[in-house]
């Protein structure tokens, strides 16, 4: 009987052993491979970490090779407030000096707090932004603070709980990697840079990049952006990267390098002229371009006021607008140069033909058109432009016919973007032929009832110096990479020959009558160079008709006349001081040119009766001599 108690015992024992077992065994089947999946998921939660890695953003440079916006390294400091363990004031005494930052505002900053979710669920906050781009060499003086602060002395007994504090106060401060805009020039060529966003961070401390928002900047931010990396990887308890356990590492590519046509020198020597423009005739704003008329390349772009894309905070949002590409007015007398040319292409008019401009008053479809300067007689064509006539051109557009004149005006690029790399350049405004007006082929001659960009203008000046070819504007020379490997490589773009080579060289001739002594812009010749050019007055647009005493005033030339180099235009919003084209926008036109030759080395084309200066002088006594030029 008793071995029979004891067998049943045994037999119970190696039951209940089995049973274990099974259970055991059936536990570690569920953990390694049933639900390996989804538990090695939930303890990746806690330990692994996946980080998008940020490409270095390209620079941006002139076409000499200057720096024009570059991005330079540096840090975005954070905190983990549930690792301070309510010592958030000791360690913003501690940050303060570092972040240059208030230590109660700090303190605020770190204390814990939570969120709630969509189901109301409270979740403590673990990532609190401190700080942006402070300067690696910062951080890193912060961060050695921080481990000297809170070390462990050698020899000194300390609580496993205090151990454990001082691992969490090492690891609470963070920074990741981040990169920051800078302009070098500041001011310079700010309306073709544009400006970049800020990078923002999620409440994980995941980085937004923000991307460009002006200019260049925005046009090419995709080239210039490059290609993010990525890394997953394994943490440890102070949050800090198991390198072992790396398990992907996707490096980024940086960024393409921007090469612009711009040329710094030159843009410094235009922006410092319309300063000086803006000082003598106090125009609400200036522009002027600078273009080489055969291969449309911008050598210069600038507007009045401008601004500092690294202080926009300091800026108004009407300084940061591109009035060279965003602002549409009526041309005014600038406009002239369309109807002739197209008159002379077809073979309407020539030079030497005269047209009776009525000693100033010309009455048409019920209104009476006015000529500026007590009116003139009879005038050749070439005259009509030399003096700016508005009777003169008007009539030339009666005798070519609405059809001709909308054909011109089209071809020239009006109505239609010149398809500048910029964002928001506009149109202009030219009205469907069906609905002009019987006085339309009077008034559109001269300049009115049309509204273009002062780029459009300057682009159908080109044509006229290009042989009548029509070019594209170019603002980019090439895209490089890290490597300086060429990416890209822009090339002249012609779009469309508007007037023959002929009509062109005649209507040379007419412009270079413009800077003679009985044309309208002596003030616009040039000691060394030939200058065929126009002048614009005009009104502006008020409700009812147009202002008495607010006018556009500008200036568009090229030179050598014969050979052109290099097309200016300049246009002055409701100048002071002689409001007439060639009283306020010629004067800078020549002292752009002048300067603008030198650094060029333009080789000149005449020689004066009389030397006064070498073009070393011009160069340098120009700022100066356009602020004593005087106004007719």
């Amino acid at each position: 009987m008793p071995g029979k108690l004891q067998h049943r015992r045994l037999c119970l024992v190696a039951f209940l052993l089995g049973m274990a077992f099974t259970a055991l065994a059936y536990r570690l089947v569920d953990l390694q491979v049933l639900r390996h999946e989804e538990l090695r998921a939930e303890s990746a939660k806690d330990t692994q970490r996946a980080f998008s890695l940020k490409p270095r953003r390209g620079d941006i440079r002139d076409i000499r090779g200057n720096l024009l916006a570059t991005s330079i390294p540096v840090k975005n400091v954070a905190a983990d407030p549930s690792f301070l363990h309510g010592r958030h004031e000791e360690v913003a005494r501690i940050l303060a000096p570092f972040l240059e930052m208030n230590e109660a505002e700090l303190a605020a900053l770190m204390e814990p707090k939570v969120r709630l979710d969509q189901k109301g669920k409270a979740t403590a906050i673990r990532f609190v932004l401190l700080k942006k781009n402070v300067p690696v060499e910062t951080w890193q003086q912060l961060q050695g603070k921080i481990v000297q602060t809170y070390a462990v002395p050698k020899g000194k007994k300390i609580a496993r709980a205090e151990l454990a504090i001082r691992d969490h106060l090492r690891a609470a401060i963070t920074a990741g990697d981040g990169q920051y805009r800078v302009y070098p020039n500041h001011q310079l060529a700010a309306h073709v840079l544009g400006f970049v966003g800020t990078d923002e961070q999620t409440p994980e401390g995941r980085c937004i990049v923000s991307p460009g928002r002006e200019g260049i900047e925005l046009t090419l931010n995709g080239p210039l952006s490059g290609a993010r990396g990525w890394r997953v990887t394994e943490v440890d308890g102070g949050k800090r990267e198991v390198v072992a356990f790396r398990e992907q590492d996707v490096a980024p590519r940086a960024g393409l390098n921007v090469v612009l046509s711009v040329d710094l020198r030159l843009q410094q020597i235009v922006e410092e002229e319309l300063t000086e423009a803006m000082r003598k005739h106090t125009p609400i704003s200036a522009s002027a371009i600078v273009i080489r008329p055969r291969t449309g390349e911008i050598l210069a772009l600038a507007t009045k006021p401008n601004f500092d894309p690294n202080r926009l905070g300091d800026s108004k949002p009407e300084h940061r607008r591109n009035r060279v590409i965003c602002d549409i007015a009526e041309p005014g007398s600038t406009f002239k140069i369309v109807v002739v040319a197209g008159a002379l292409n077809d073979g309407i008019v020539r030079l030497s033909d005269t047209f009776d401009c009525e000693n100033g008053k010309f009455f048409y479809a019920g209104r009476t058109l006015h000529d500026s300067h007590s009116g003139y007689g009879v005038l050749t064509v070439q005259s009509i432009i030399a003096k700016s006539s508005n009777i003169g051109a008007s009539k030339i557009g009666i005798k070519m016919g609405d059809g001709r004149l909308y054909d011109y005006i089209r071809a020239f690029g009006f109505g239609q973007p010149t398809g500048i790399p910029l964002v928001g350049e506009r149109s202009g405004i030219v009205h469907p032929l069906k609905n002009w007006t019987k006085v339309s082929i009077t008034s559109i001659p001269m300049g009115q009832e049309i509204a273009v960009t002062p780029l459009q203008m300057v682009m159908a000046m080109c044509a006229i110096a290009n042989d009548g070819w029509l070019v594209r504007p170019r603002l980019v020379n090439r895209l490089v990479d890290e490597n300086n490997e060429v990416v890209f490589q822009a090339e002249p773009e012609k779009i469309r020959q508007v007037i023959s080579a002929e009509a062109a060289r005649q209507m040379i001739t007419a412009l270079k009558a413009v800077v003679s002594a009985d044309g309208t812009a002596p003030k616009a010749k040039l000691d060394y160079y030939s200058v065929a050019g126009k002048t614009g007055t005009a009104q502006k647009a008020v409700a009812g008709g147009y202002s008495h005493d607010k006018f556009f005033s500008s200036f568009i030339g090229f030179f050598p006349a014969d050979s052109p180099e290099v097309c200016i235009s300049v246009v002055l919003d409701e100048p002071s001081g002689g409001y007439y084209g060639g009283q306020s926008a010629a004067p800078v036109f020549k002292t752009i040119a002048e300067r603008a030759a030198s650094h060029l080395k333009i080789r000149p084309d005449i020689q004066p009766a009389v030397k006064t200066e070498s073009l070393a002088q011009a160069n340098s006594a120009a700022p100066r001599r356009a602020a004593l030029e005087p106004g007719l």
